[in-house]
């Protein structure tokens, strides 16, 4: 019944099995997944050994001594003694699927059915670089704008907590009448101080609010659904899930994974709820006899272009070249889109910071100009 109901919604479920007392052990339910750099270095070491033509059992061992301690050590001891009782390495790698992606071990097993595991794993070794590639990319693009905004926020949060209140003291003692923008800029920074714990608590409730909202499926949707109808940023959200996406689906059929398949075992890469659910609508289409490119052409997430080239590939029978081809061409895009946006968002922030900055400075120098102006 669970996995009728799964497939149902979409889900591409491997096994499932009843484990007695999990609750008692499971520790918040997050997914234990070697990162992609220990799986990259894993898979590099695999393709060698065994296109040198080593037994599975030898190569297991030889990228043992080489990773004698840490986690990734112990699962893949477990995954040796698997393969030892006379499992299939990728039997023996769903074992431990919290650690390992469901698209690794099918492309594994559809490798091991087809007779070609070196291809298979070459497959997955260029998908993890060229995924690892592209977030770096978007790591990279995001990083010194956001170093720019944290620098202006402590800048401009120091000018009006410390250096403020004391001019404010100062002008005080003085007993001077002050300048209206003066007055303002002091009222404000007196309010801040006296609210700041409130604030902060308020803000720290707000968060723990937010991430349990999000944690709901409706939350999440509707926050995905946000995220690509944001001016500029929409855009980037959307090439970013459909590129990765895109290059999934590449590698899976490459594996020899039927289409449906690989559709339904390609849509968790999309990391986007509300992207996934019309991708869903597309799968339902294409299991009713459509065609691909017509499916993604009724849900509207990918341009025109990648369309037609996506058209062509199934025309021509070269729909795995051409979804690569349209990766490629959607990374091509964001990264020039990312460029596009740090070019215009640092500047930006230069200069909001800069009028911030210097109306502070200006108001609390008021008086002094004006004392100035007096004794002149």
């Amino acid at each position: 019944m669970l996995q009728k109901s799964l497939e149902d919604q979409g889900f591409f479920v491997f096994e499932v099995k009843r484990k007695p007392l999990q609750f008692l052990f499971d520790k918040g339910g997050k997914r234990r997944s070697i990162d992609n750099r220990a799986l990259l270095t894993f898979n590099q070491e695999l393709l060698v050994l065994i296109k040198a033509g080593m037994p599975i059992m030898q190569v297991l061992d030889a990228i043992l001594e080489r990773h004698d301690s840490g986690k990734f050590s112990e699962i893949l001891r477990q995954v040796r003694e698997d393969v030892k009782g006379g499992a299939a390495l990728s039997s023996a790698l769903e074992r431990h699927g919290r650690s390992f992606p469901p698209l690794y071990v099918a492309s594994i097993r559809a490798g091991e059915r087809t007779g070609d595991l070196p291809r298979t794993i070459r497959r997955y070794i260029q998908y993890l670089k060229r995924v690892d590639s592209i977030r770096k990319k978007v790591v990279a693009a995001l990083f010194y704008p956001s170093i720019l905004v944290l620098f202006a926020f402590m800048a401009i949060t120091l000018l009006l907590l410390y250096v403020v209140p004391t001019f404010a003291q100062v002008y005080a003692d003085s007993g001077s009448l002050l300048p209206l923008p003066t007055r303002m800029l002091i009222e404000v920074t007196s309010v801040m101080k006296k609210s700041a714990p409130f604030v902060i608590l308020l803000g720290i409730g707000a968060a723990a609010a937010y991430r349990t909202w999000v944690g709901t499926e409706s939350g999440r949707y509707a926050v995905d659904r946000f995220k690509l109808t944001i001016p500029f940023g929409g855009d980037v959200f959307t090439k970013y899930s459909v590129a990765g996406f895109a290059r999934t689906l590449a590698t899976v059929l490459g594996s020899g994974i039927p289409i449906i398949e690989s559709l339904r075992m390609s849509i968790g890469t999309l990391n986007n709820k509300y992207m996934e659910k019309r991708l869903f609508e597309a799968v339902r289409f294409i299991e009713e006899g459509g065609r691909l490119s017509t499916a993604l052409e009724r849900i509207n997430i990918l341009p025109p272009l990648a369309l037609r080239m996506l058209g062509v590939g199934e025309t021509t029978g070269s729909l795995e070249d051409m979804l690569v081809d349209i990766s490629d061409y959607l990374e091509d895009e964001l990264e020039e889109r990312m460029n596009l946006l740090t070019t215009a968002i640092e500047p930006a922030i230069m200069l909001i910071m800069g009028v911030v900055i210097g109306a502070i400075i200006i108001a609390m120098y008021l008086p002094v100009f004006k004392i100035a102006g007096t004794v002149g």
